[in-house]
Formats: C-alpha cells, structure tokens, sequence
C-alpha cells in the first residue's frame, strides 16, 4: 500500500458532498415582484414631485417672510444707549419713485425682541441713509432691520 506523504493531495470529490453548499441556479425560483416595478416607479415619481413642490413653497414663504427683495438694506453700525434704547445707523436702496417703510428691531442677549419701530423713507431718493432710536423694553444688544417693503 502506497503511503502518503506530507504535502500531497487527495484527488477526488470529497466525501459526504455531491452539491454546491449554496445550491444550483435550479434550486431557486422565479424571481418575484417583476409586475410591481413599473408601481414602485410611479411611487418614487409622486413622492419626488410632492417634496419638490412643498420645497418650492417653503422657498416663497422664506422669501415673503423677509419682505419686498426691491427695497436692499445694510446696518452700518448700531449702538446701544443704555437699558431703554439703541440706535442703528442703515442704508437702504429703493425705487427714487417710490415710498418704502422699514422696520427696525432690538433684540437682546437670547435674540428675543425688546424693541421696535417702524421708518418710513420718503419718495425722492433712491439711496437713503439714516440713524434712527429704537425704544427698548430691556438692555439691547443689538439692532438690524427686520424688513422693508414698498408702498403703493
């Protein structure tokens, strides 16, 4: 009987194995849901179509929040008077046609509100700029403009 030596193969099938350990492509089935591609499609399609339009909403609300976009402002400084006031220093371009009404805010600390004030700018010019004192509930920390918008 011939021995084997280290190092050498067996030849043959191993024993106790006649499949593949993950099956033949007999031992599968069809595969499901072909039919249900074309709905799962039109699904995704829908729900693009619907968080597009909701986004696009949220942009015109955002955009209406801040106001008319013709009237652009600028704070230039602005500085606290003590616990009952601030006054801000801004620049606004409009229409030289046009009247327009600002709004100034003070807000404190934790950016709550403690003052405002409504500005209106005169027709006549189109670049305007001025200093203006906004009466505050408590300490300021800081002024801006909140919006402005266009008079008809």
């Amino acid at each position: 009987m011939a021995e084997r030596g280290v190092g050498s193969r067996a030849e043959g099938p191993v024993p106790g194995t006649t499949e593949p350990v993950l099956g033949t492509p007999g031992s599968f089935g069809e595969r499901p849901g072909r039919g249900r591609r074309a709905g799962r499609s039109v699904l995704f399609a829908v729900i693009a179509v619907i968080v597009v339009a909701a986004m696009g909403g949220w942009g015109y609300v955002m955009m209406s929040a801040k106001g008319n976009p013709e009237v652009l402002t600028e704070v230039i400084a602005f500085e606290v008077q003590g616990p009952g006031s601030v006054t801000v220093t801004f620049q606004a371009h409009k229409p030289a046609d046009r009247e327009a009404v600002c709004q100034l805010r003070a807000t404190d600390t934790e950016h709550v509100e403690v003052g405002t004030r409504s500005v209106t700018l005169p027709r006549g010019e189109s670049d305007v700029r001025l200093t203006e004192r906004v009466q505050t509930s408590a300490r300021a920390t800081s002024g801006d403009v909140q919006y402005c918008y266009l008079v008809q």
